[in-house]
């Protein structure tokens, strides 16, 4: 790591320039009401300083200066510009802290023996990045318009089944659930543990991908997805559930899938099938797909997949529902 010399403010040469301003200079140079900026800074994810504190640089200066011109707009108005902060608050705090574990990995992977992973090794990585960011930035952009094309054509691609302005749309959705994972988690260190759920979240968002659906979140033992239709949703779950019969590394999963008119909010779901789909995965025995009456009906006449019934089961908050254990037709 010698080779990089760490610069005097590490802090300046990630943000592109030195800090130059107080809150209050920031908002009297922008226009932008102070309370309006303060919610602003709170919705990325950052706390608010002190009035006095040299805290803002010319980037940070900008990029108010944007919004003051986005808000010149009909189509945006102050609670937009809130709730997009937020989202790119939460999104990029993630992407942040993901790229740094990787990097950092990568970092220890190449020191010597003799060489320890201390507060200056830190910040000359930190320092290296700078010659990446360059590359980076460009790959985030492109990733972004990818991203941005495909949601508006499955916005495009299903008004029959949704409501953009309202935020609703009928989808597929589940959980898979990696089964006794605290008690797994128990018996393994550190590094074993996070290979194993890197392992398991890579596997089963390139099903999700490979059949058209979209992965919500990750929570470590857990996946949420959804799907336009039932049949990707039942591809997605039996191709998970069925992953450790060809891979006795993958860890034994179970799916439950339910269909219905889910809450689109911030790139998150909500709704009774959301819930409905998750009392399934707890449900489910391990390796198996539980689906709600629902996504059943919407398979029905399949030739690929059978529904076999199960009793009635009374489900916290939701009812009386009828599982079916999803399963693949054998010709």
């Amino acid at each position: 790591m010698a080779e990089f010399r760490v610069p005097e403010n590490i802090e300046e040469t990630l943000l592109g320039g030195p800090l130059r301003y107080t809150r209050k200079e920031v908002d009297a140079l922008t226009g932008i009401d102070e309370e309006y900026a303060q919610r602003i800074w709170q919705a990325l994810g950052f706390p608010t300083p002190a009035d006095d504190a040299i805290a803002f640089s010319e980037g940070d200066l900008a990029a108010l200066r944007e919004i003051k011109e986005l808000l010149n707009s009909d189509l945006v108005d102050e609670a937009l510009v809130v709730e997009l902060s937020r989202a790119v608050g939460q999104t990029m705090g993630r992407l942040a802290s993901w790229l740094s574990d990787v990097w950092m990995r990568k970092a220890g992977e190449q020191l010597p023996p003799d060489q320890a992973f201390d507060n200056e090794t830190v910040m000359a990585m930190l320092a290296a990045t700078e010659q990446l960011r360059p590359a980076f930035e460009r790959l985030l952009m492109h990733g972004w318009r990818r991203q941005l094309t495909a949601a508006g054509m499955r916005i495009a691609a299903s008004t029959d089944n949704a409501d953009p302005a309202a935020g609703v749309a009928r989808l597929a959705v589940g959980f898979a659930d990696v089964v006794s994972f605290t008690r797994m988690a128990r018996r393994m260190d550190g590094d074993t543990l996070a290979a194993f759920v890197e392992r398991f979240e890579l596997a089963a968002s390139e099903v999700v991908a490979e059949q058209g659906g979209r992965v919500v979140k990750t929570l470590g033992d857990e996946i949420l997805f959804v799907a336009d239709g039932a049949a990707a949703a039942a591809e997605i779950a039996l191709r998970i559930a069925e992953r450790c019969e060809d891979d006795p590394d993958f860890p034994r999963v179970r799916v439950g899938l339910a269909y219905g008119e889910l809450i689109l909010r911030l790139g998150d779901v909500f709704g009774t099938p959301v819930n409905l789909a998750a009392r399934l995965t707890a449900m489910a025995y391990p390796g198996t797909v539980l689906t709600d009456s629902a996504l059943a009906a919407e398979l029905s006449g399949s030739e690929i997949y059978e529904r076999a019934p199960l009793r009635p089961r009374a489900v916290q908050g939701i009812g009386r529902v009828r599982p079916r254990v999803l399963r693949r037709r054998v010709h």
